[in-house]
């Protein structure tokens, strides 16, 4: 054990939660999190494009081998339950027999672990008992390692591409929201005016002129406001289904790896952050740039009326902000965990209605129903905690704005009893207080909102930004085929990971008019591999397919389809 690693020398580091994407990538995910931890931030999408891997994931020689070329050296370990406070932490654990944890720290009633597939939780020493398999593998940077960032960036703008008329109506809905502004900051001289030049004087005419005048602005500003909202509703249901529509093309031309690798509940909510993005885009982004002139507008009129009571405000949300940052993680995290925990729940449900003739026929109803029912649970707990987490934001905003708004109205009447303050001015800053307040708060909350789409952008981008079968291929014309076709297959090669066996290896033959070929062999020694490579869903890693001398991997996938047909055991008619 390294004794370095237990100095208390105050430079803690965190783990970072990496929470795995495809199905079989837990390994990859407890690796990516322990080189985080060391300083090299990297992402599943980038180690997935360097290392491939099959539907059966990654066993621990491969862990090491991905570690070694990473620059952290891998101790593999066999040990009791009793010996886990001797590891070098952070290290991977063997879970449960076909899964990765990595352990973060033990303590006398369990340890504390990164899961990828549920996020960062306590567990308790039964459940680490009835789960670890006995092999730990321990991580450490080694001479050639190097901290830094491997992450692909995931922009929002560039899956907004094709969408019609967007520059256009965010314009007007910029130019309506202004409009908005320019009321709210005009409205509280209403009752400074009314208070110090009519209630003093007694000028009858002056408040007619006054409430004549207030009285058209009204007018306007509610029909502005109409106008923002009808023009709001337009833009945000055109965007919604452009963007689906574009989205799910997108989607259904992935290619079919891409689906085997992944579970269909998880498939749906990566599309359904399609309906996240564009609601807080819709509701929040060009609010969020006005909230802010209209924030610095006013607090330039407080600071005209009282430089001191100014002051007391903008300390007071400096507090709030630093409040709102700190939970930022918290929040993110569970509702990431969240998210995670419903597409499981909704995957289950989706494969049990789907199967229920077999779940009948075995008599597996009850436990299909106890394995559902544990998943909704961890749903709703992870939905608590988010819960949880916005009640005690909204205490903390009401604690600390009302006792800042007692704190300030004392000061303020102990100023016009001294003469410094009118009460009309007194009225007016109370006013423009409560609209900076309430901007800065809006402000707060709603890059809070901004920073969690990038939570959702992640999900949304393993769909947007995966190479569809037509960006894989040149875009040509289809070759004419006569009815004399000849399929030639030469040399081709497939594994399904390069740390896994060939399938397949220099297999070739060709097959002319009016021949029949049938494939005879046991089970998994490769057929439907054949096929699916013969039919052009599945690459093959050398090798050709040829029909009539064309290649049908340099070409668009719509020519083998046009020229073949294939119903498979498993196909949803």
């Amino acid at each position: 054990m390294d004794y370095l690693q237990n100095l208390s020398l105050g430079l803690t580091k965190k783990l970072p939660v990496i929470l795995q994407t495809e199905v079989a990538e837990c390994g990859l995910a407890c690796l990516a999190a322990v080189a985080g931890f060391y300083g090299f931030y990297t992402d599943l999408r980038a180690l997935r494009s360097k290392y491939c891997l099959s539907l059966k994931g990654e066993n621990l020689a491969d862990i090491v081998r991905f570690a070694d070329d990473m620059g952290l050296t891998g101790r593999a370990l066999r040990l009791d339950l009793d010996e886990l406070g001797s590891l070098r932490l952070p290290c991977i654990l063997h879970w449960d027999l076909n899964h990765f944890v990595v352990l973060e720290s033990v303590s006398s009633d369990g340890a504390a672990v990164m899961d990828p597939a549920s996020g960062r939780r306590k567990v308790k020493t039964e459940e680490i008992s009835r789960k670890f398999t006995g092999i730990a593998l321990e991580l450490w940077p080694n001479t050639r390692f190097e901290a830094g960032e491997e992450k692909q960036e995931i922009r929002i703008l560039p899956m907004l591409r094709g969408i019609s008329g967007l520059g256009r109506t965010l314009f007007q809905l910029l130019a309506l929201a202004a409009a908005m502004e320019v009321f709210a900051l005009v409205s509280p001289f209403f009752m400074q005016w009314v208070i110090d030049h009519v209630v003093v004087t007694g000028d009858r005419n002056l408040l007619a002129t006054l409430a004549l005048g207030f009285t058209l602005l009204l007018l306007v500003q509610n029909t502005v406001s109409v106008m923002q909202g009808w023009l709001g509703m337009h833009f945000s249901t055109t965007l919604n289904v452009q963007w689906k529509s574009n989205v799910f093309k997108r989607l259904i031309d992935l290619p079919t790896d891409y689906f085997a690798k992944r579970h269909l509940g998880d498939v749906v909510s990566r599309f359904g952050a399609v309906d996240s993005i564009q609601g807080t885009l819709t509701s929040t982004f060009f609010v969020l740039v006005l909230n802010s002139l209209t924030a610095v507008f006013t607090f330039v009129l407080m600071i005209v009326y009282s430089p001191i009571l100014t002051g007391l405000v903008a300390a007071t949300l400096v507090v709030y902000i630093a409040v709102r940052w700190v939970a930022y993680y918290p929040l993110r995290r569970a509702t990431e965990e969240n998210i995670i925990h419903a597409a499981k729940q909704s995957s289950y449900f989706m494969e049990t209605v789907r199967g229920i003739r077999a779940v009948k026929q075995f008599g597996k109803g009850p436990q299909r129903y106890s394995a559902w029912m544990g998943l909704l649970v961890d749903t709703v707990n992870t939905g608590l905690t988010v819960q949880k987490l916005g009640i005690w934001f909204g205490l903390a905003n009401k604690l600390l704005f009302g006792l800042a708004n007692i704190l300030i109205i004392y000061l303020a009447a102990g100023m016009v009893l001294d003469g410094v303050f009118t009460v009309g001015v007194l009225m007016a800053f109370l006013a423009y207080k409560g609209q900076f307040e309430g901007r800065i708060g809006s402000l707060v909350d709603q890059f809070v909102q901004i920073k969690m789409l990038s939570l959702h952008a992640e999900r949304l981008a393993d769909t947007v930004l995966n190479e569809t079968e037509s960006e894989a291929t040149p875009d040509v014309g289809i070759p004419d085929i006569s009815d004399d076709i000849e399929i030639s297959v030469e040399n081709v090669s497939f594994r399904y990971a390069d740390n896994e066996p060939y399938v397949l290896q220099n297999v070739s033959f060709k097959i002319g008019r009016g021949e029949s070929l049938a494939l005879i062999g046991r089970s998994g020694c490769g057929k439907s591999t054949f096929l699916d490579i013969l039919s052009g869903n599945l690459p093959p890693e050398s090798g050709k397919v040829m029909i009539n001398g064309h290649d049908i991997y340099s070409l668009p996938p719509r020519f083998i389809r046009n020229l073949s047909a294939m119903v498979r055991q498993d196909d949803v008619l």
